[in-house]
């Protein structure tokens, strides 16, 4: 056999034996995704949300994002029903797709608004009334921001998608003991909090501070979060937390807009996520009402305020940052 013979054989075996080990990885990767990802689902077999039965709460009608500007309602809702349903904490997540950038805006419960045809109550009844749909018209309403899509948390899976995201966990400056309605005792100083700890920290609102105490832990939490969720082990993780968030998440994103939004985290993983609490402080009285103690805000000052954050207006976030710290 001639020299050239020989070494296109080899050559020839050698792309066989490259063929056969690339096809080898290709399946070992799709084992191991699905089975993280069967692994997921399982943690999230006693979520509440059936998403086969679906009627007119779950209907939302978001018009389409602008700009490249999306804005997606945060719900968390509380699994242990004390509350008639009502969302325990409520949150838009702004994204800017050019700029790479996310904010969050909080806004308290208590916020005295008025509901579409269901007249002036707390903004958390809105989600018990008509669901996550009439909750987008009231901010639309009060507000007049457009929310483009929707993600429902059920709370029974905060704990399991954070010790997935975190598995060494989340370390936090508790201020003083936190034990009131919770289920547990958190002593106070730096601590490393995991899934159902870490939910209660979040929880908490017997304090000085009431809900406002409990929406900047929240913000903390989630930005804490989002700096783990973009290191290698996540990357890693990420088969077996779309399958929990499957069961724990209900939402309307597309998954096109989802891995554009968490690309864009990733490109740009160092930066921070902006935070605005809604009502700002100085903006609001707390009087009793009808509907119990409510916050009664100065809209005009508040939507100036969201505008502004926007509008990437860092010196009111930063300064809204420094107050709730103080």
């Amino acid at each position: 056999m001639r020299r050239t013979d020989k070494k296109k054989k080899r050559g020839r075996k050698a792309i066989k034996i490259a063929l056969a080990l690339l096809l080898i990885c290709i399946g070992l990767g799709v084992y191991y995704w699905v089975d993280q990802y069967k692994q997921g689902q399982s943690l999230a077999e006693d979520s509440s949300f059936n998403k086969k039965d679906k009627d007119e709460n779950d209907i939302f009608d978001g018009p389409e994002p602008q700009y490249g500007e999306i804005n997606v309602l945060l719900l968390g809702t509380d699994a242990r029903k004390d509350e008639d349903g009502r969302s325990d904490s409520l949150m838009i997540a702004h994204y800017n797709q050019d700029k790479k950038e996310a904010k969050l805006i909080s806004i308290m419960r208590d916020t005295y608004v008025d509901i579409p045809n269901h007249g002036k109550q707390k903004i958390n009844a809105a989600f018990s009334i008509g669901g996550p749909e009439l909750v987008r018209q009231t901010i639309k309403e009060n507000f007049g921001l457009d929310v483009h899509y929707y993600a429902m948390v059920d709370f029974k899976g905060f704990p399991k998608i954070v010790d997935i995201i975190a598995p060494n966990g989340i370390e936090v400056d508790i201020p003083y003991p936190m034990s009131h309605g919770i289920g547990m005792t958190l002593q106070p100083g730096v601590q490393t909090l995991h899934g159902d700890q870490l939910l209660g920290y979040v929880r908490f609102r017997y304090d000085y501070k009431n809900d406002f105490g409990r929406v900047e832990r929240q913000q903390e939490v989630l930005t804490k979060l989002k700096e783990e969720a973009v290191s290698l082990h996540s990357l890693m993780s990420l088969p077996k937390l779309l399958g929990a968030a499957d069961g724990y998440i209900d939402t309307n994103l597309d998954k096109m807009t989802m891995l554009s939004i968490a690309k864009g985290i990733l490109d740009n993983k160092s930066q921070k996520i902006a935070t605005l609490r809604i009502p700002i402080d100085n903006s609001y009285d707390d009087p009793d009402t009808n509907v119990g103690r409510v916050l009664d805000i100065d809209f005009e000052t508040n939507i100036k305020a969201i505008e502004q954050f926007l509008d990437d207006s860092t010196d009111l976030a930063d300064k809204n940052d420094k107050e709730n710290v103080e």
